[in-house]
Formats: C-alpha cells, sequence, structure tokens
C-alpha cells in the first residue's frame, strides 16, 4: 500500500517528429501531399494532417510579426513544439511531453498530474535551439540536401530517404540523456605528446600515398579525435555519428598492449587485429557484399559524395574517405586490410602504452576538490570530467542531477549576451558552481567546498584554469 501511495516520476518523451512543405498540397482534400515523413507512423491519416495544419498556422502566424524570423517554439502546460526549417519550405517538427509528476490522492480519488513545465528548458529547449542545424546536417551527412533528393528522383525519392535516415536517428534521439554536452555537440580529442602524434600524421601519410584512392583520413582512439583532414563542420557531423550510433553498435571488449591475442590467421609478421566496421565483415567469406555507406561532404559549396570505410584495430578507429565515382573491389579491401591492418594494431599498442605511462607519471587518481566542463566554440573541442560515460542512450554523470541544471541555466545566460561573462552561483547543497565566458571559450566547474567564501571559489577556479588550461586565456 505505502508503495501505491508514493509520487510517480515521468521524463520528457516524444511524441510525434515529422517533416512536412507546406507547397507540396496546396489545394483542399490535398493536405496529406505536405507531409514527407511522420512519426509515430500508425498515427491515423487525419490527425497527421490537423497536426502538421496546426504547426503551418503557427509558423505563418508568426511571420506576421517577424517576417524574417519564423518561429522556434511553442510551450504549453503539457507540451513543447519545437520548428526547424531545414532548407526553403522544408520543416522538421518535434513535440514533446513535459516531464510530469503524479501524485497519489486519498479516499480513491485520481491521482494529480503535475507538468514541470520547466524542468525540460534546459535539457531540451536549448538543444534543439543550438542543434537544429546541427541535426539537419547529420540528415544531409548521409542523403545530401532535399533538392538534391528531389532532382534526383522526386518525391518518393525524397520520402524513401527521410524514412530510412529517421527510422534509424530517432532510435538515438533519448532525451532523459540530453545535457550540456548535447548543446555543444562538440569533439573530443585525445591527448598525445609530440612523438607519438608524429607516428600517426606518419602512418595516415603512408597509407594515402600508397592508396591514392583515398581522399579524407580521420583517426581516433577511444572515441577520441586525434587526426582529422575533413573541414571543420564535416568532421563534427561524422564525429556524432561514429560516437552515438557506429561505434555503439560495434562495441566489444577491446585487447590493449603488444602481447594481445592477434589474429590466428594471419601468419608471419603481419599478425593483426584490424576489421571493418563497415563494409566486408569477412574478407574470407566468397558471399561477403563490399558496399560502404555513403556521406555527402562540403554540402554548402558543393555536394561531394564519398564512400565511408571505418576500419578499426583495438581502440584505435580510422575513417578512409574514397569517391562515390570509384567502385570498390575485394581486391582493395584486401590491400588496405593488409596494408593498414599491421601498422594500426602497433600504433594501437604505442598509444596505450604511452597513455598509461602518464598516468602512472601523475599518480594515483584521487577525488579532486572540482569538476568542470570545457568547450571551445573555434575548434569545437570539448572536455568534460563531469561525465563518466557518454553515449546517445546514456549520460552518467558524477554531479548531481540539479547541479547540471544550474549550468544549464548559466549556459542560458551566456547565450543571451556576446560579452565575456563570469557567474559564481551558491547550490541548495552547499556547492559552488561557476561558469566563465571567455573569448568564444566556456568553462564550467563545480567545487565541493562547503564553507568556502566567494574570494576563495573565485581563486581556486584561478588556480585550476593556471594548471588544466595553462595555454588558454581566461578572464581574470
Amino acid at each position: 500500500m505505502a508503495s501505491g501511495m508514493q509520487e510517480k516520476q515521468y521524463t520528457p518523451s516524444l511524441l510525434s517528429f515529422f517533416v512536412y512543405n507546406p507547397s507540396f498540397g496546396s489545394r483542399e482534400g490535398e493536405e496529406e501531399k505536405k507531409i514527407l515523413f511522420y512519426h509515430p507512423s500508425e498515427v491515423e491519416k487525419n490527425e497527421k494532417i490537423r497536426n502538421v495544419g496546426l504547426c503551418e498556422a503557427i509558423v505563418q502566424f508568426t511571420r506576421t510579426f517577424c517576417p524574417t524570423k519564423p518561429a522556434k517554439s511553442l510551450h504549453t502546460q503539457k507540451n513543447r513544439q519545437f520548428f526547424f526549417e531545414a532548407e526553403d519550405s522544408f520543416w522538421i517538427v518535434m513535440v514533446v511531453r513535459n516531464p510530469m509528476v503524479e501524485k497519489p490522492n486519498k479516499d480513491g480519488r485520481p491521482p494529480t498530474i503535475e507538468y514541470q513545465e520547466e524542468e525540460i528548458l534546459v535539457r531540451l529547449n536549448l538543444m534543439w535551439f543550438a542543434d537544429g542545424s546541427f541535426r539537419c546536417s547529420v540528415l544531409q551527412l548521409f542523403n545530401g540536401t532535399f533538392g538534391r533528393a528531389m532532382e534526383a528522383g522526386g518525391v518518393e525519392l525524397l520520402m524513401q530517404k527521410l524514412d530510412k535516415f529517421f527510422y534509424r536517428y530517432l532510435q538515438t534521439l533519448h532525451l532523459q540523456s540530453c545535457d550540456l554536452l548535447d548543446v555543444f555537440g562538440g569533439i573530443a580529442f585525445f591527448p598525445l605528446d609530440k612523438m607519438t602524434y608524429l607516428k600517426i600524421q606518419s602512418f595516415v601519410n603512408r597509407v594515402e600515398e600508397s592508396l591514392s584512392l583515398i581522399k579524407y583520413t580521420a583517426f581516433l582512439y577511444n572515441d577520441q579525435l586525434i587526426w582529422s583532414g575533413l573541414e571543420q563542420d564535416d568532421m563534427r557531423i561524422l564525429y556524432k555519428y561514429l560516437t552515438t550510433s557506429l561505434f555503439p553498435r560495434h562495441s566489444e571488449p577491446e585487447l590493449a598492449g603488444r602481447d594481445s591475442p592477434l589474429r590466428p590467421e594471419v601468419a608471419g609478421n603481419l599478425l593483426h587485429y584490424g576489421r571493418f566496421l563497415t563494409g566486408p565483415a569477412n574478407l574470407k567469406d566468397p558471399e561477403a557484399k563490399f558496399r560502404f555507406p555513403r556521406i555527402f561532404v562540403n554540402t554548402e559549396d558543393s555536394y561531394e559524395e564519398l564512400h565511408l570505410i571505418v576500419y578499426k584495430a583495438m581502440s584505435a578507429a580510422v575513417c578512409f574517405m574514397i569517391s562515390a565515382s570509384v567502385e570498390l573491389t575485394r581486391e582493395f579491401c584486401e590491400q588496405l586490410d593488409g596494408l593498414v591492418g599491421p601498422q594500426l594494431t602497433l600504433l594501437a599498442s604505442d598509444i596505450c602504452e604511452q597513455y598509461n605511462v602518464n598516468r602512472r607519471i601523475s599518480g594515483p587518481d584521487k577525488e579532486p576538490q572540482f569538476k568542470f566542463i570545457y568547450f571551445n566554440h573555434m575548434n569545437l573541442a570539448e572536455k568534460s570530467t563531469i561525465h563518466m560515460r557518454k553515449t546517445a542512450s546514456v549520460s552518467l554523470t558524477s554531479v548531481h542531477p540539479d547541479l547540471m541544471k544550474i549550468l544549464g541555466d548559466i549556459n542560458c545566460d551566456f547565450a543571451r549576451v556576446d560579452e565575456d561573462e563570469e557567474i559564481i552561483v551558491k547550490a541548495m547543497t552547499d556547492y559552488w558552481v561557476v561558469g566563465k565566458k571567455s573569448d568564444q571559450r566556456e568553462l564550467y566547474v563545480i567545487l565541493n567546498q562547503k564553507n568556502a567564501n566567494l574570494i576563495e571559489v573565485n581563486e581556486e577556479v584561478k588556480r585550476l584554469c593556471a594548471t588544466q588550461f595553462n595555454n588558454i586565456f581566461f578572464l581574470d
């Protein structure tokens, strides 16, 4: 009975997600033609038309007040609707139910529902505003622009591409895991010493010289970027796909160190543990398929369509991009496997050993008095000591959710102004939360110093900047 009287918490949930173009169904009775994609697909046709029509009316109504800036969102007690014009007249809409609390009543009365309208603001609202164009770019990475699909095969081809893409994409959209890192959408870089970095650069140069078909290369270790030949924005989108979709699908216990068991079927000095994450699962399988996913890069200026080959050995992964006009054969894949596999295996071992040496030199791990999130808008570099694990479906943090909400509130304040700024907050749990914005860099610090005063907190943050970010300028 006691358990039945407890409050029930409900996290935000996705109610609908759809893409429409108002110019496709301009005549009465043809409204369904406007809908290019709708999730969930089992919704009755008339309800789809009503929901799309409501969003279209909201967007058109707000244009009367500001023609150059259409509506971005509509907030109600129960739901929030978010609008994003991906391309001219192509709209992406997401409808989310606000988180709520179900409170039991006595005397058999129905429970009371309280919608937490502001709870979702930090976790989702900012993510959608900051990430709308980025989300569209993920779609364009694999499909090109909407207009390009229309030119190639009309509305039917576009609908097929949207259905295939969003069916997979929505499976990675876990609203309950969204936090400040989703707002930034940055890239985590793996720290290396100069010699190991030069080894990787030399490896990339040798492979690109030997396999002249390769146009671009990216090198990652432990889901962190080390080297990329792509433009920054293209790499940002590809990094998001790799770390939230491809790598988690192929996750397995990784081997480390040169004494690890390697592939027994390869003889002599060519022992290696390399394998294709995209393309053939087994090169010796006579029925293996040598098809690779295709991506589009440099979509703002031109449309460069490429094969994406992702090859992994232990914790190291390399992405090779080759023009889609080239037909990739079994012989090419065998040549790449024989060339890259042994070298990548040795590199993975070298990186692992160097990383372990650095950890031993730095001393045993101690629980620091501070945790931080850092983001650089110029090179998209992000670093977090708050997140113990961050994927699309899981966000394990080492701080209380209330502190994460404060970080989001500070980020909201930073987004409203262009000037450098510093904010210090004393939380109800006696933690101190500090945000610093300086020269397109943002730093968020959580301090566990209950008895400290404002001056002491400020001095502690200065020491953190001097030790962790000694080559980066911050406000004094």
